[in-house]
């Protein structure tokens, strides 16, 4: 499966990359575009599960790190709730 990862900038300044283990990623995002703290997470959340379904329909397990990589992306949401309008920055993805 071809992994990649997407260059995040988080409403504080700080930068991340994250891992997927598919392409899907592409399907949610745009680099360049910036979106609601909370839509950012939604569509994370929906293009790593789907990512970490097509590991596990491909070797029988899920993808831990593809999940592990979600429950990040929450907990930094959840640091940033109290930020009205705050939004998410997608600079780039790495294939």
């Amino acid at each position: 499966m071809p992994e990649m990862h997407f260059h995040v900038r988080w409403p504080d300044g700080q930068r991340e990359a994250c891992y997927s283990p598919s392409l899907v990623i592409k399907e949610h995002f745009g680099v360049g575009e910036t979106y609601a703290v909370a839509d950012f997470v939604a569509r994370s959340r929906a293009a790593l599960t789907i990512a970490s379904a097509r590991v596990e329909a491909r070797y029988g397990f899920p993808c831990s790190l593809a999940l592990g990589q979600l429950a990040r992306i929450e907990a930094r949401a959840t640091a940033l709730s109290a930020t009205p309008d705050a939004r998410v920055t997608v600079e780039a993805f790495e294939e």
